[in-house]
């Protein structure tokens, strides 16, 4: 009992004086929030305390959709764009005042860049921020020295030109920062945009953006008295969290439907909340895809939890629904945004026609390498190390494939889900605790959830060269030292 009470007594030193947590249980910014108890599933807050979603008041405003970006030239071979990170202001709130933002090509988030398979593309980088940053392309199969990780970091006013051969399966994949040290602050003040990975293919998927097809990047926020982003007043070091969920930079967004069946791209791009997906009627809702890619066969479902990072494709059918009906997405039981039907136009084309191929077998095999992930605050690891940035902690060679195991050891205190994210490659799922993944996630991933005490086995091939980071997708913990370096040679 003595030793107990030694150890939960350094580890309430720990969370009395780690860096970050002075604002834990602080409250008083937020009017009055909720602040109790733990949590350790799928809200993701970790350890301080429960900040629990709220339904907003806030008069309904139509769902901004992000720009698709405009190359500045166009060739056979090749496209170029150009990509700049910039400091605005931002209202979320009818009766706030502007709070400082971030974004690309903007003051909020960012545009849609769509890179074609088997092209080019070339996208000029610009840092217009008075601080460092990079551009992490999420999800693409490139070389490490584009991928856009700390290593690549861009001074104040500084540019760089990235060259991205476009070589892997159409998908929803995203950009964001990610220098060492500032990437959940920059991620949480609205820099996020969008990768569409497109080919020629006619899948019979509705694919017409902004009208059949469009993107929600949902993540939650919390917000002073007066409707401000403060984040080093919020900033939580196992996870930042809010109350208020926004989707493509707005709260309480409405889209007018005017076909059968409409197809949307879902992005958590939240700091550290997983996220339930659900309709409103209870109703299922068909997922199509998964970060990199179709699934082997669509899978019906009435809740889809994506933890951050993750994407996934679902398509929502309408046709039994009357004009001027309302039916609401939301997460974790929160509506966030509402869908109305304003016609009941019949796509071309049948969506099943993409999904003909016989599926493809996860066929487990003897791991490779066996990582274990621990640790809370500021004291998370991989295999037992934190992040060194003169550290090359696993070597593979160029073309070889290998299964992983990853292991979230469980704590004292039960342990929280990781988001496992490899950087510069696609993989599949071959086993959750020795069992077959579920339906839905029988598709390319660069993501994967592992829950407390779970071990999740993906296999993987080395394509591309270079160094590249894998971590813990939890923002605070990514910077906290949950991140290691693979180089490929």
């Amino acid at each position: 009992m003595v030793i107990v009470s030694i150890v939960i007594g350094l580890f309430l030193l720990l969370f009395t004086f780690a860096p970050g947590n002075w604002m834990m249980g602080n409250r008083s910014f937020m009017g009055d929030r909720n602040d109790g108890g733990m949590m350790h599933g799928n809200g993701g807050m970790g350890r301080g305390g429960t900040v629990e979603l709220v339904s907003s008041n806030e008069p309904n405003q139509r769902l901004p959709i992000p720009e698709r970006l405009r190359p500045d030239r166009v060739t056979d071979e090749a496209l170029y764009y150009t990509v700049r990170t910039e400091r605005g202001e931002h209202r979320f709130f009818n009766q706030g005042v502007s709070t400082e933002t971030l974004g690309y090509n903007g003051n909020l988030l960012g545009p849609m860049i769509e890179l074609p398979a088997g092209k080019t593309v070339y996208i000029n980088t610009i840092n217009q921020l008075d601080e460092p940053t990079s551009f992490h392309w999420h999800g693409l199969v490139i070389p490490g020295a584009e991928d856009g990780g700390p290593h690549q970091s861009i001074a104040p006013g500084e540019q760089r030109q990235v060259r991205l051969d476009i070589d892997q399966e159409p998908g929803t994949l995203w950009f964001h920062p990610h220098p060492m040290g500032a990437t959940a602050e920059q991620v949480y003040l609205g820099l996020a945009g969008l990768l569409y990975v497109t080919d020629q293919t006619k899948t019979g998927l509705p694919n017409e953006y902004g009208v059949d097809d469009i993107p929600l990047i949902v993540q939650d926020r919390l917000f002073t008295a007066d409707g401000q982003l403060d984040y080093d007043r919020q900033m939580n070091i196992d996870g930042t969290v809010g109350d208020t969920l926004i989707a493509n930079g707005a709260i309480n967004t409405t889209f007018d439907v005017t076909t059968n069946t409409l197809r949307v791209r879902l992005v958590n791009g939240s700091n550290a909340r997983n996220l339930d997906f659900s309709l409103s009627n209870g109703e299922a809702f068909t997922q199509i895809a998964t970060d990199g890619g179709l699934l082997d066969q669509p899978v019906s479902l009435e809740t889809l939890t994506l933890t951050p990072s993750e994407r996934a494709e679902i398509l929502i059918d309408f046709s039994d629904l009357s004009l001027e009906d309302d039916l609401a997405l939301q997460a974790d039981g929160i509506p966030f945004t509402t869908f109305t039907v304003r016609d009941h136009i019949e796509q071309d084309g049948d969506w099943t026609a993409a999904f003909t191929e016989a599926p493809v077998t996860n066929e487990s095999s003897e791991a490779d390498r066996r990582l274990t992930l621990f640790g809370m605050g500021n004291m998370v690891t991989i295999d037992g190390k934190q992040f060194d940035p003169d550290r090359i902690d696993i070597n593979v060679r160029q073309g070889s494939t290998e299964v992983w195991e990853i292991y979230n050891r469980e704590d004292m205190m039960g342990g929280m889900t990781h988001p496992f994210h490899v950087h510069g490659v696609q993989f599949r799922i071959l086993e959750r605790d020795g069992k077959p993944p579920p339906d839905n996630e029988r598709g390319w991933k660069d993501t994967v959830a592992v829950a407390p005490g779970e071990k999740v086995s993906i296999e993987m091939t080395f394509r591309e060269t270079g160094t590249f980071m894998y971590h813990c997708h939890i923002l605070e913990h990514e910077e906290n030292g949950m991140m290691g370096q693979l180089k490929v040679d």
